[in-house]
C-alpha cells in the first residue's frame, strides 16, 4: 500500500492497493509485525482513508481501532473488516499481533455471492467469533497466510487463483458463521433493505421519511418499525447518521468550507448545516474539523 498526494490541509492520508513486485496481484497477506515495519514512522496512528478492503484477524494483544468515528476493542480472536472509502485509525497497533490481509476492490470473482458480500457498505465491521466458528475463520486465515507465503513457484494464475478461493472461503465464514460484535438484531426484512439502499443513494438529498416512504411504495410508519426492528433507531434517525457521518468524513478529508459541505449534504444553506451538526456533535463543524487537525478528540455530544 502507498500514500496518495492529499491537500495539505486535509488531515487523513489516502492510502492506495499497489501490490509488491513478484507477488500475485489483487491480494496481499501480511503479519502485523510486518505492517508496522514497512508502515513510515507515525502513519499507523494517523486517520487514514482506503482504497482498498482491509481485514485484520488478531492472535493476540488487545488495541483500540477507528473505523468512521467509531471506536472499536480488537482483542485476541477479534476479525476487523474496513472497506474501501472507509476512514480508521490504528491505537496501540505495538500492542496487538496478527495477520493483515489487503485486497483490491474486484480482486473476488464479480456477480458471485462472495462478491456481494465484500462489496456491501453495510456489513459490519467487527467479529468476535468464538467456539467452532473461530477455529474456522482462523483456520482460514492461516491456509491464506501459508499459500500467500509458499505459492511463489507456481505458476502466476494458478497461485492468483488459489488465494481467491481461500480468501473467498474466509470471506463467507465471515457472512455466515460468525456474529458480528454487537449484534442481537433480527436480520432485517425487505423493507429496511430496501429503504437502506435508497438512503445510501439519495441520503444528500433527501432527509424526509415521507420523501423516501412516497418512492418506495410504504407508509412512513411501515419504515419506522422496520428500521427500529432491524438497526434500533427510527427511520429520520437513521437518515440523520448516515447524513451526520458524510458531514464528518468531509469536515475530516477535505478542505471545504462548511457552507459548501451544506450545500453538497442538500442544506438549505449553512446555518442549518451548522444547528443540525451543533445538535448532533456538541460542537460546531469548525470546532469538529479544528480538534481533529489538533489530534484531540472533538466535543462529546449532549445526551
Amino acid at each position: 500500500m502507498v500514500k496518495k498526494r492529499h491537500p495539505e490541509e486535509a488531515p487523513i492520508v489516502e492510502l492506495a492497493y499497489r501490490a509488491p513486485p513478484g507477488t500475485p496481484a489483487g491480494v496481499e497477506v501480511m503479519s502485523l509485525a510486518e505492517l508496522r515495519r514497512r508502515a513510515p514512522e507515525g502513519l499507523l496512528q494517523r486517520p487514514q482513508r482506503l482504497d482498498f478492503h482491509q481485514i485484520v484477524a488478531v492472535r493476540s494483544g488487545s488495541a483500540g481501532h477507528t473505523v468512521d468515528f467509531t471506536g472499536y476493542r480488537l482483542e485476541e480472536g477479534s476479525v476487523l473488516w474496513v472497506r474501501p472509502g472507509q476512514v480508521q485509525q490504528f491505537g496501540a497497533v505495538e500492542e496487538i499481533e496478527g495477520v493483515v490481509i489487503l485486497v483490491q476492490p474486484g480482486f473476488l470473482p464479480p456477480g458471485t455471492a462472495v462478491a456481494a458480500v465484500a462489496d456491501d457498505p453495510f456489513r459490519p465491521v467487527l467479529w468476535q467469533p468464538v467456539d467452532v466458528d473461530r477455529q474456522a475463520v482462523f483456520c482460514a486465515v492461516t491456509h491464506l497466510e501459508a499459500d500467500f507465503a509458499t505459492g511463489g513457484g507456481l505458476p502466476a494464475d494458478v497461485h492468483t487463483a488459489i488465494l481467491r478461493h481461500l480468501l473467498s472461503a474466509l470471506v463467507l465464514r465471515l457472512a455466515h458463521l460468525t456474529a458480528p460484535v454487537g449484534s442481537g438484531m433480527p436480520a432485517p426484512g425487505d423493507a429496511f433493505v430496501t429503504f437502506r439502499a435508497a438512503v445510501e443513494a439519495r441520503f444528500a438529498t433527501r432527509h424526509k421519511v415521507a420523501d423516501y416512504a412516497r418512492e418506495l411504495g410504504y407508509a412512513p410508519r411501515t419504515l419506522s418499525r422496520a428500521t427500529v426492528a432491524a438497526a434500533g433507531v427510527g427511520a429520520k434517525e437513521f437518515i440523520d447518521r448516515r447524513v451526520m457521518l458524510e458531514a464528518k468524513r468531509l469536515l475530516a478529508h477535505s478542505g471545504m468550507p462548511a457552507a459548501r459541505i451544506a450545500r453538497r449534504l442538500g442544506f438549505d444553506d449553512a446555518a442549518n448545516f451548522s444547528k443540525f451538526f451543533q445538535h448532533r456533535a456538541g460542537c460546531s463543524p469548525g470546532a469538529f474539523r479544528a480538534a481533529l487537525r489538533a489530534g484531540a478528540e472533538p466535543p462529546a455530544p449532549a445526551p
